[in-house]
């Protein structure tokens, strides 16, 4: 059996000094080497006659040397080395800089192959220090070269055949990870041929299959891992056993409006789970607007008359604020108190909270980061909520659960999040999924633009302000920055107020504002006292403005999808239009 912990100093070709610099990439082992994966990799198998070669393209190309290497000094410092190369269809200049070993190297009677990028001057073309070598070797030309992170001082060359040494002591060694029958099932390279293939796969399609392999075993490993600390925490903790004598139909019966079916569905869940003896831990998946608070609020109904308390962890003041009047108004004349707890209240407020939370008197608290902190202690609790799960880790959803006894747990996302990954990355957790929207949330219509229909967007935006709505406009930057080409708040800002839209009221928001100037600009917009407000994404997660319908996302190409997805949440329940305003200049189609 190969000894994979063995000191990466001891590999062919590495010793004391390139160890050092090996491990400043993190390989310290032989272990450590085989999976120190290459970034990317670059085709050097197809070769191109000279006469087909166009400007930009990076090529491989097989030629003969056109009498010696001509040597041209610039300056002290700087040497170029001239070589013209030809084939049956023409020739090429080669340069290389600062190289004078070159000078004997290339004999007029031998082929060569020589990879690099092309470029076309005065219609000749030109090949920048290329890789070159015998066209009888294969070394670095010929076929998929892999290219990995390096660090200063290692070159590509020297990782290559250290890996190459690294993978002949494992070769055919390597102990299979996974059972025969997995291999077969689902069409997968066993281990050795994967590791050999992914850092020098003969076809592109020999790499695909290595990754597939790679891949699978990375995912397959973190689920059974994942799916053995849920059954751990079922055997060995007793959950909350709430009482079927409270009916979540109490609270329901008595909403202004009517739930949908995807509600009732996911309350049923929710409702057998706080029944029963195991603990709940649940993740609610749904659309931004698809009624998740509601679900929250109800759950929590069901454990404040059991007599247990409940905690809603919200990301930012805002939502937090946000939560607390809906509970409010939700749960009015049930008799359940409902307090906020944030950063920004004053300290006799806060020690007057944490004093009531102790002694029972206050049935849910809803709160930020804040709720996490030692001196939050509750005399009963029983169900802990953290809205917008992504913004918060599993240590701190655990060490909002340790505050209680084994309670109930419900996680809530809006994140777009497809069921096979969501099984995977919440292993840990049951899902139920909000598939179905309120009747009274309109179709949201996305659009891509590119900076030649930025005058018809404008007119979009004026044409909705004057009819009495209101606009978001978000950019990836808060102060305009040299090294990133991409539109700013400040300067957007700047222009809108004083040069696009001076008769209408413009704002500014981001993160790096005090919390009590956003708060007011935030309550100023959804009082409708601002038009248009030019945002980061710290609107992200923030307060509903029904009347807003129209939000512009400037650099949409820095944003992900799901970010994206998040941001669309915050616009109102009217007519709602989206604009993606791409820099890039290319056909999309709609969201």
């Amino acid at each position: 059996m190969v000894d994979l912990e063995k000191n990466i100093q001891y590999i062919k070709g590495v010793g004391p000094n390139r160890a050092t610099l090996l491990n400043k990439l993190g390989i310290f082992s032989l272990k450590d080497l085989i999976t120190y994966f290459p970034r990317e990799y670059e085709d050097r198998g197809n070769s191109k006659k000279i006469a087909e070669l166009t400007d930009g393209e990076e090529a491989l190309v097989y030629g003969y040397p056109v009498g010696r290497i001509n040597e041209v000094r610039i300056r002290k410092n700087l040497m170029i080395s001239k070589l013209i190369v030809r084939d049956e269809t023409g020739s090429m200049l080669v340069t290389w800089y600062n190289q004078g070993y070159l000078k004997n190297i290339f004999k007029p009677n031998v082929e060569y192959k020589f990879y690099g990028k092309i470029s076309r001057k005065y219609g000749r073309p030109e090949m920048n220090s290329p890789v070159y070598e015998e066209k009888s070797l294969s070394k670095n030309t010929g076929k998929i070269i892999p290219i990995y992170p390096l660090t200063y001082n290692l070159s590509q060359n020297v990782i290559r055949k250290i890996i190459e040494s690294g993978l002949e002591e494992v070769k055919e060694k390597l102990e299979e990870t996974l059972p025969e029958y997995i291999l077969k099932k689902y069409n997968l390279y066993d281990y050795n041929t994967a590791i050999h293939q992914i850092h020098f796969p003969e076809t592109f399609e020999t790499f695909r299959l290595a990754r597939k392999r790679l891949v699978f075993e990375e995912l397959f490993s973190m689920q059974l891992a994942l799916l053995s600390l849920k059954n751990k925490y079922e055997i060995k903790k007793q959950g909350i056993k709430f009482s079927k004598d409270v009916k979540m139909s109490e609270i329901i019966d008595k909403l202004p409006f009517k739930l949908t079916k995807a509600q009732l569905r996911v309350l049923e869940e929710i409702d057998k789970d706080m029944e029963s003896t195991k603990p709940m831990n649940r993740l609610l998946q749904g659309d931004v607007g698809s009624g998740k608070t509601v679900v929250a609020i109800i759950s929590a109904y069901k454990a404040v008359k059991s007599n247990y308390q409940a905690v809603i962890m919200a990301p930012t003041a805002i939502l937090a604020t946000q939560h607390l009047e809906s509970f409010n108004e939700i749960l009015k004349g049930t008799g359940i108190k409902c307090e906020l707890l944030i950063s920004g209240i004053s300290k006799k407020k806060k020690e007057d909270i944490l004093k009531r939370l102790e002694n029972g008197e206050i049935d849910i608290l809803i709160g930020t980061h804040a709720v996490l902190e030692e001196n939050v202690v509750f005399k009963n609790l029983g169900l802990v909520v953290t809205d917008e799960q992504h913004r918060f880790g599993v240590r701190q959803r655990s060490i909002i659960v340790e505050k209680g006894k084994n309670p109930n747990v419900l996680v809530m996302t809006a994140t777009p999040i497809p069921r096979t990954l969501a099984l995977i990355l919440y292993g840990d957790l049951d899902i139920s999924i909000i598939d179905e929207l309120p009747p009274n949330r309109k179709k949201i219509e996305t659009y891509a633009v590119t900076k030649n229909m930025e005058q018809r967007v404008n007119n979009f935006i004026t044409k909705n302000i004057e009819e009495g709505r209101q606009c978001y406009i978000v950019c990836p930057l808060v102060e305009e920055n040299e090294e990133i080409n991409a539109k700013s708040v400040m300067e957007i800002y700047e222009n809108y107020k004083n040069n696009v839209f001076p008769q209408f009221r413009v704002e500014y928001l981001h993160g790096k504002m005090r919390p009590k100037e956003k708060d007011e600009i935030m309550d100023r917009f959804k009082n409708g006292d601002i038009d248009i407000l030019v945002s980061t994404t710290v609107i992200e997660v923030g307060v509903n403005v029904p009347n807003s319908n129209i939000m512009v996302i400037q650099n949409a190409e820095r944003f992900g999808l799901a970010q994206i997805h998040q941001l669309r949440g915050r616009v109102g329940r009217r007519r709602i239009s989206i604009i993606l305003h791409f820099k890039i200049s290319r056909k999309f189609t709609n969201y």
